[in-house]
């Protein structure tokens, strides 16, 4: 019966059998080290000449990186490291014996680790980062299943934009016209809150973004949540309580994948207190303070956001930004309609916007003029204009960009890390 690795601990002096790939190999004279990985956890076996017969020596002298094994052994302590656990081998048997590898134990570039993305990740850099993203991705079903959402799923072909159609795909669609790649569910879980309360999607969104920035891809999934009868003071409460969930549930459930990404943890612990929160105009009027030449009425760029989270140890939350440069669904604020009620919120160490929400406008006419205003086609919005016209209620809701809350949690460098398979603008493969 097949044994997975992270079991091992509890298997101490039994013999199991394993099947997995060889990573690496080491052999001194009549004994291999084998370094073994089943997806679930890495171990080394040891392989001693005098306990194997002639011809399962012989399998394990020419078994290579990548070969795929099945091995029977017995679980030991390892000898020096403590909680540290390994094989002494009983039996080696190969399932298939690997080609020689192109991925060879030492550096290689971007470029070539990106042409050969279906084997660099085997390494154990990308095997952790895939486990940080997918216990990301839990937590934050866990968090917003506390707080009563649950998740409706929305369309990946859609007639309209979100925010506008400069970033859209464009997809020839049957008889129909031209259909386009989502770039949000909002729209769509606005009309599902009618229904259910609280909901969020989450899946891949596409925005046709001609950026080469560290954290820009072309394919990125985003969870978007939104809320009946929420407003924007508490809109910003579940953002803050999702992302210090997030933190939490890795910092306890990632220590080894965060171990071998060599991730500095104290910065995340840190980040679990309370948030920092400016206006937009305190933020300009800071960040013109500390050297920045942003303007009011522009959008912050990737400096501006180190500059203004630099010397924060929690994220910042940037709220009530001009309505001019925000879309047309966000609700005004009350004291200023020339401002929205809206925040971006900024990760700390470099990681920049993870977050962007709003409440939602949900007055008919006012929703109709912006419509208008923006030159948008009425048509296309009469679904969504119906929401308002039929027990419309306040309502507010946020989208969370899943590979830059990976990048952040993991420390990498670059976001094509975070995703299985990048695309980006000047990728399409593998």
């Amino acid at each position: 019966m097949q044994t997975f690795i992270k079991n091992l601990a509890s298997l101490v002096d039994q013999e199991v059998e394993i099947k997995a790939w060889l990573y690496n190999k080491r052999s001194s004279g009549p004994i291999a080290f084998l370094e073994l990985r089943d997806g679930t956890g890495w171990v080394q076996a040891v392989a001693a000449k005098s306990d194997l017969s002639a011809t399962v020596w012989e399998d394990v002298e020419k078994a290579t990186q990548e070969s795929s094994v099945v091995i029977l052994g017995k679980v030991a302590k390892h000898p020096k490291k403590e909680n540290v656990f390994e094989l002494q081998v009983k039996d080696f048997k190969i399932i298939q014996l690997a080609q020689e590898y192109p991925i060879a134990h030492k550096e290689h570039g971007p470029d070539f680790l990106m042409e050969n993305r279906h084997l660099w990740l085997r390494s154990k850099k990308q095997w952790a980062i895939l486990r940080v993203r997918d216990s990301i991705i839990t937590a934050i079903g866990e968090y917003l299943h506390k707080e009563l959402f649950i998740k409706v799923d929305s369309p990946v072909f859609t007639p309209n934009a979100c925010e506008g159609t400069t970033t859209l795909f464009p997809v020839p669609y049957f008889d129909l016209g031209t259909a386009y790649l989502s770039q949000s569910g909002q729209l769509y879980i606005e009309a599902a809150i009618a229904s259910v309360g609280r909901c969020y999607d989450f899946g891949p969104v596409f925005r046709a973004e001609k950026s080469k920035t560290k954290r820009h891809l072309t394919e990125f999934w985003m969870m978007d949540a939104e809320a009946a009868f929420v407003e924007h003071e508490e809109n910003l409460k579940i953002q803050e309580g999702l992302v210090r969930y997030i933190i939490r549930y890795c910092l306890n459930n990632c220590q080894e994948e965060l171990r071998i990404l060599e991730r500095n943890t104290e910065p995340l612990e840190k980040a679990d207190n309370p948030f920092t929160r400016y206006t937009y105009d305190e933020a300009i009027k800071k960040l013109n303070e500390l050297g920045s030449d942003i303007k009011y009425g522009e959008d912050l760029g990737n400096d501006d956001e180190g500059i203004l989270t630099k010397d924060s140890e929690v994220p910042v939350f940037i709220e009530k930004w001009p309505k001019s440069i925000k879309p047309f669904y966000m609700k005004r604020d009350s004291v200023n309609p020339d401002l929205v009620l809206n925040d971006d919120l900024i990760a700390i160490e470099g990681a920049g916007e993870i977050i962007g929400g709003s409440q939602r406008e949900d007055d008919y006419d006012l929703l109709l003029s912006r419509i208008k205003a923006e030159g948008l086609n009425i048509e296309d919005y009469q679904w969504y204009l119906d929401l308002r016209k039929y027990g419309s209620v306040p309502h507010a809701g946020f989208g969370i960009g899943l590979e830059r809350m990976v990048r952040w949690v993991t420390g990498v460098e670059h976001i094509r890390e975070c995703i299985p398979f990048p695309r980006t603008i000047g990728r399409l493969k593998p």
